[in-house]
């Protein structure tokens, strides 16, 4: 694989995506039990042919059309047939798409693992973080790298033999690493289920040729002096930091999430390490309850066009006013913090001085103002059409987790039909995937022709493992706006 000296570039949310790393479901998936799904921070146990064939392939198939055509087109019947259909979304396989644009995780991982030096290497990482036999360790250095790829990121070898736990999180790439501007930010998972892929993504951006350019601006964040002494949970001065919780709305400016998964002291390492190495002259801390219902910011809110944010109502100017309430249980209601989102924005050339923000939708509409131009209003689409119980109902669902393909292009769960109207309001189109899909194949549309759409995607089994399709990339390059 040829080197691209401008491999990795991200500015923004919503240019063109050209490049992205992501991971198809694996076996892992099918082999998590319901007394461990929680563990593995999945809220049900899914089934995995569905999740396969029936959903993310065709997440997949959208990819390429848009990022890297060549690899798809004209080849519906085959990629389709029951037969060889599996050998295409395959790494390892004769038939494997192996595009450099929508880029396999697992992929990457058996490529480094064809040099000696690195398969010894990393083979003793895994086997130290798993706590394996010395025997199990020397016979992984037995397995080709095809094999040993699948076992790493699986846990099962060809004997079907669980060697490991699975890493069913390894699907949402978001979370491992984050490109600001020419820089990446290395995440720090806050479960331990999420331990192992951390590591491999760590060996495949250090030694993998594609990330080459990037190794010199690689960032990560240290770990607070003495965290081996602090208490297991619930201590914000534990360094954890995961990619849902940042977002690049422009190349000047970073937002970074307090959450369930990110702590307070891994935003105030990121601010620093941000700013000390002029990756950017702004940094919005956008704090929200530490709940599971949210997780990350990009459960609340993301971006849809330069002057167009989906998000959760329950943050509106509205809901944090408590307008429909009366005023004994404004006032009651008022003093619960806990409930609350707390923003704050630091810039590099005055620390001292950081700006407030009194609701997500003033911080939203100054970005798409001061940070990307937009004259005239700025629009909101909100979960559930702001309709309760709906619009807790399709956030749970992820109706706020959308992944831009291009600015005005996105793609979300089909589930979510209150949301989808809201769409429709704002005066988007909403087009089902599969119609897409057929459209492109046969030459009726082309991806240029595509705008303010809202692409629904198969939902019913990718929904269960609580993240949609902003989890489930992570972007490495796209185009300025």
């Amino acid at each position: 694989m040829a080197k691209d000296t401008r491999f990795a570039s991200v500015s923004n949310e919503v240019g063109a995506l050209k490049r992205v790393l992501v991971h198809s479901p694996d076996s892992g998936l099918g082999k998590v039990v319901p007394s461990k799904a929680q563990d593995w921070l999945f809220e049900d146990i899914v089934h995995l042919d569905t999740i396969r064939r029936g959903e993310y392939d065709y997440y997949t198939k959208i990819l390429l059309w848009f990022l890297d055509p060549a690899k798809i087109k004209g080849q519906a019947g085959e990629i389709d047939d029951p037969a060889t259909r599996r050998s295409f979304y395959k790494p390892g396989s004769p038939g494997f798409f192996a595009s450099d644009k929508v880029i396999e995780l697992q992929w990457l991982l058996q490529e480094i693992l064809e040099e000696p030096p690195i398969k010894m290497k990393l083979v003793a990482s895994v086997c130290a973080v798993e706590n394996c036999s010395f025997q199990v360790q020397q016979d992984l250095m037995e397995r080709s790298p095809v094999e040993l790829a699948r076992l790493f990121i699986s846990g099962t070898n060809d004997d079907k033999e669980m060697l490991f736990a699975p890493i069913p999180n390894f699907i949402f790439t978001r979370d491992i690493g984050i490109i600001i501007n020419q820089h990446l930010l290395l995440n720090k998972p806050a479960k331990k289920a999420r331990t192992r892929e951390a590591l491999l993504v760590k060996y495949i951006v250090f030694y993998h040729p594609l990330f080459a350019s990037l190794v010199e601006n690689i960032i990560e964040l240290p770990d607070t002096s003495h965290h081996f002494l602090l208490p297991r949970d619930g201590d914000d001065r534990k360094v954890s930091l995961e990619g849902g919780d940042i977002m690049v709305v422009s190349k000047d400016h970073v937002l970074i999430g307090i959450s369930e998964r990110t702590s307070t002291e891994a935003a105030h390492l990121a601010i620093h390490a941000l700013f000390s190495r002029n990756v950017v002259k702004k940094i919005t801390v956008v704090k929200i309850p530490k709940k599971r219902d949210y997780m990350h910011i990009d459960t609340v809110f993301t971006q849809v066009k330069k002057n167009v944010w989906v998000m959760l109502g329950n943050f509106s100017k509205k809901a944090l006013r408590k307008e429909d309430a009366d005023p004994v249980q404004r006032i009651l209601e008022g003093k619960k913090d806990d409930t609350k989102i707390r923003i704050t924005q630091f810039r590099k050339k005055d620390l001292d001085n950081p700006v407030y923000f009194d609701s997500l939708e003033d911080l939203l509409a100054d970005i798409s103002r001061n940070d990307l131009g937009c004259e005239g209003k700025i629009k909101f689409i909100y979960s559930g059409n702001n309709e309760f119980p709906f619009d807790a109902r399709e956030q749970w669902t992820d109706s706020c987790n959308v992944l831009a393909l291009k600015e005005g292009v996105v793609l979300g769960y089909d589930r979510n039909d209150k949301t989808a109207k809201a769409f429709e309001n704002a005066g988007f189109s909403v087009i089902r995937c599969q119609d897409l899909l057929d459209a492109f194949e046969s030459g009726e549309k082309n991806t240029t022709d595509i705008g303010d759409c809202l692409v629904l995607m198969p939902s019913a089994e990718l929904s269960r493992a609580r993240g949609g399709f902003h989890c489930m990339s992570m972007p490495l390059f796209r185009e300025d706006i």
